[in-house]
């Protein structure tokens, strides 16, 4: 009988979605009298998303990056800038469906205000045990970064769910609205304390989200920084209105109305909200680090516009054969974040090998001899990190053919 790792309270739920995320949406293509099936375009959307932040997380080394896959140094985007947020959007999108089915299901709001707090509260733990990992004495707790990627997810994911799940799609634009109007006037009329004249976002040691990150955390900060986080406390607010961006989403995904409608929908909207990112831009640039307003709808729209695509290829036109290694990626998020973190932290700085009387770093020695032994610098730290999402590839599918879908 095929093996199910299992633990309540279902933490993947959040990051894939496993109850059916799509139960109203009828496949035009499978489903000719109605059927109604899993949405498989979403687990592809997930999942390109989780492969291209292996991707970009795992150079052969950080001074051989092609530019598409470097963040923005400040103001401004990338490719590689648009991945977190495609997350934090398709988070939303499966959580108002699973509440959705889960409500139909006799769910009472106090079990979904329950299910809601431990998930969030579970995944920011998750978050601080890849920080400590493998380990933090007590010596070193204060070398401890308090904010990350998962610790955002966690507290992005509680927030905008405790918002809309009983809120219509009127009052979660009410929301929304207040939540990116308010961050600018935040970050652009309140005075900075010790800074002299009207609050800049140029300098990033002297926005107002980096005087709150210091005076909160103190030293458990981004270590490529110490003045400021690009996963801090105030731009995590923003990133609450991404979320609620993939609820009103997932809203639209779960009518009744005809598929092409919906895509029409969805193609139309998202351009939309490019258009509106690029010309708040103008006065609230685009900046990942702070998690800017502008940066909220324009990469929100391109979400939509993306998930619309897979779902017109995928789920319309069938075209399901090139599908299954994003699938993979997609039904087992948790296990690649937390796993490659893991990994990533093993080869790059604990295991490492004499080789000359020098101690080297594993991930070196196999970047240098395998990699740029024999091509150019780039083209080797791109090939290295090729190779391991490929490994990652493998072990997740070994995973999903065993039917393997770990829970926290």
């Amino acid at each position: 009988m095929p093996a199910t790792i299992l633990a309540p309270p279902d933490v993947q739920d959040v990051l894939r979605g496993s109850t059916p995320p799509a139960p109203d949406i009828p496949n035009p293509r499978t489903s000719p009298h109605g059927h109604k099936e899993r949405l498989l375009a979403l687990d592809v959307f997930r999942g390109l998303t989780v492969a291209g932040m292996l991707l970009v997380n795992n150079p052969g080394s950080w001074d051989a990056i092609y530019p598409p896959l470097e963040h923005a140094k400040w103001h401004g985007w990338t490719p590689t800038d648009v991945i977190f947020p495609f997350f934090l959007f398709i988070v939303g999108i499966t959580t108002h469906l699973s509440l959705t089915s889960r409500r139909a299901r006799g769910a009472s709001d106090r079990d979904l205000v329950v299910q809601i707090v431990k998930r969030g509260i579970l995944i920011v733990l998750c978050g601080l045990a890849l920080a400590a990992f493998p380990y933090t004495p007590l010596s070193r707790v204060t070398e401890l970064r308090f904010p990350g990627v998962l610790q955002r997810i966690g507290a992005a994911y509680l927030c905008g769910a405790l918002l809309t799940f009983r809120s219509d799609w009127k009052q979660q634009i009410a929301i929304l609205v207040v939540i990116l109007f308010g961050y600018w006037g935040a970050q652009t009329l309140i005075p900075v304390p010790g800074v002299a004249g009207p609050p800049s976002l140029d300098d990033p040691s002297g926005t107002l989200s980096a005087w709150l990150d210091r005076a909160i955390f103190g030293s458990h900060l981004w270590a490529s920084s110490r003045t400021w986080d690009p996963e801090g406390l105030l731009t995590t607010v923003p990133a609450v209105g991404t979320v609620v961006l993939g609820v009103l989403c997932g809203r639209w995904l779960g009518t009744r109305r005809d598929i092409m409608d919906r895509l029409v929908g969805m193609f139309a909207l998202g351009a939309l909200g490019m258009m509106a990112g690029l010309v708040w831009n103008w006065v609230f640039p685009i900046n990942k680090s702070l998690w800017t307003s502008s940066y909220v709808l324009f990469t929100a729209g391109m979400g939509t516009t993306v998930l619309a695509t897979c779902i017109w290829l995928v789920d319309v036109l069938g075209m399901r054969r090139w599908t299954t290694p994003s699938v993979v990626f997609g039904m087992n998020p948790l296990v690649a974040f937390l796993g490659s973190g893991m990994m990533a932290r093993g080869i790059y700085s604990l295991i490492k090998i004499d080789v000359d009387g020098e101690r080297v770093p594993i991930q070196r020695l196999i970047y240098e001899r395998v990699f740029l032994s024999w091509l150019d610098p780039r083209n080797a730290s791109l090939l290295f990190a090729i190779t391991f999402v490929f490994v990652w590839a493998l072990l997740l599918w070994g995973l999903y053919r065993k039917r393997i879908f770990i829970k926290v």
